[in-house]
C-alpha cells in the first residue's frame, strides 16, 4: 500500500505555522504590505543556472511556472512605490536533495529606500526575532577568497590559481580541465571550497560578489570590479540571495541579452526577456533593496531537520 502520509511531524507543522505567522507580524509592524502574485506567467527567466518548469493552457498558451515573484513583485513597486513582501510557493526544475524540493516556499521582500547594507541589518533582525540567531557576521566575497584559499577572486591570477587547485582536485578535475567560463569556476571553487569553511553558529552574509554575478543587483560605484549583491548562509544552508536592486532600464536589457546569448551556447531552452518587467522599470523603479530567503531551508533550522522533506507537509516526491 503507497505510504500516504507526511514525514513531517504535527509539532513540526505547528512550528511551520507559528513561523509565517512570525513573519507575518514582522512585516506588519513595519508597514511592509503583504502581496499575492502569479505562480503562472508568461515570462521565465533567462538566468544560465535556474530553469522554469512550463505548461500549456487550453488555447495552447505557455505559461512558466515562476522560480520566484520577483519580476511581478518589481512591477508592483514601479507602480505603487510601496514596500512590499510576499510568501509564495515557487518552482524550480532543480534535482531534489536535502535542501532542495522542486516546489518550496520563497520570503521575498523589497523595501523602498533602503540600499543593501539597511536591508542586511533588518534580516538580522528577522533573523534574531523569528529564530534567535546570534548578529550577523559579514565578509566580502572577495575576503572569503583570499581568507580561506589564499586566492584572489577579482585577479586573473587569482581565478588561474583557483582553477588550477580545481583541475588538481579528482573530485573536479574531469569536467574542470576544459572550463573556461570564470563565473562557472569560481562558483564551483565557492561550493567546495568557501562554503563547507564558513561558520555554523552565526548566520553569514557574503557581499559584494563579482560584477559579472551582478544578476539584477547594481555595480558598486566605488568598485566596478563588485556588484551590490549578497547571500546568507548560516549552518551550513544557503538562506538568501538579496541585491541592491538594479534600476536602470538599458542595462537591465543589456544582462537579459547576454543571458540569453549564454543559453543559446549552452544549448538551454529559449527564454526571451520579459518585456513587461522591462517597461516597469523604464517607468521608474523606486530605490530600493529586495532579498528572497528560504521558507523551509530556515524552519530546517528551527527545527534541526537534515532534511527538506521533514518540514514539508509533502514533499516532490511524496506528493
Amino acid at each position: 500500500m503507497a505510504d500516504w502520509r507526511s514525514q513531517a511531524t504535527l509539532n513540526t507543522l505547528k512550528k511551520r505555522a507559528e513561523l509565517l505567522r512570525q513573519l507575518r507580524s514582522f512585516f506588519f509592524d513595519r508597514d511592509v504590505l503583504e502581496v499575492d502574485t502569479p505562480l503562472l506567467c508568461k515570462h521565465g527567466v533567462t538566468d544560465l543556472h535556474i530553469e522554469n518548469l512550463e505548461t500549456r493552457d487550453s488555447e495552447d498558451n505557455c505559461r512558466y511556472l515562476q522560480t520566484s515573484p520577483e519580476y511581478a513583485m518589481k512591477r508592483l513597486l514601479a507602480q505603487y512605490g510601496h514596500s512590499i513582501y510576499q510568501l509564495s510557493h515557487v518552482v524550480r526544475d532543480d534535482p531534489t536533495g536535502r535542501h532542495h524540493n522542486p516546489e518550496f516556499m520563497m520570503l521575498e521582500w523589497y523595501r523602498v529606500g533602503f540600499d543593501d547594507e539597511q536591508l542586511l541589518a533588518e534580516i538580522e533582525t528577522l533573523l534574531t526575532s523569528v529564530a534567535g540567531a546570534p548578529p550577523l557576521l559579514r565578509l566580502r566575497y572577495q575576503d572569503a577568497f583570499i581568507d580561506y584559499l589564499q586566492c584572489d577572486p577579482l585577479t586573473d591570477s587569482g581565478v588561474q590559481a583557483i582553477h588550477q587547485r580545481l583541475k588538481d582536485d579528482e573530485r573536479t578535475h574531469s569536467w574542470m580541465v576544459s572550463e573556461d567560463s570564470v563565473d562557472t569556476i569560481l562558483q564551483v571553487a565557492f561550493n567546495f571550497y568557501i562554503e563547507p569553511q564558513l561558520p555554523l553558529s552565526q548566520p553569514v552574509a557574503i557581499t559584494h560578489f563579482p560584477s559579472s554575478q551582478a544578476a539584477l543587483a547594481q555595480i558598486d560605484s566605488d568598485d566596478p570590479r563588485v556588484a551590490r549583491r549578497f547571500e546568507i548562509y548560516w549552518q551550513g544552508v544557503e538562506l538568501a540571495n538579496g541585491y541592491y536592486e538594479l534600476t536602470d532600464a538599458v542595462e537591465q536589457s543589456l544582462r537579459f541579452e547576454k543571458d540569453i546569448a549564454l543559453r543559446q551556447s549552452a544549448k538551454l531552452p529559449y527564454r526571451a526577456a520579459d518585456e513587461l518587467l522591462l517597461a516597469a522599470i523604464k517607468h521608474g523603479l523606486p530605490r530600493c533593496a529586495g532579498v528572497a530567503m528560504g521558507v523551509d531551508r530556515l524552519l530546517m533550522i528551527l527545527c534541526n531537520a537534515s532534511s527538506i522533506e521533514q518540514v514539508l507537509p509533502f514533499s516532490y516526491q511524496s506528493a
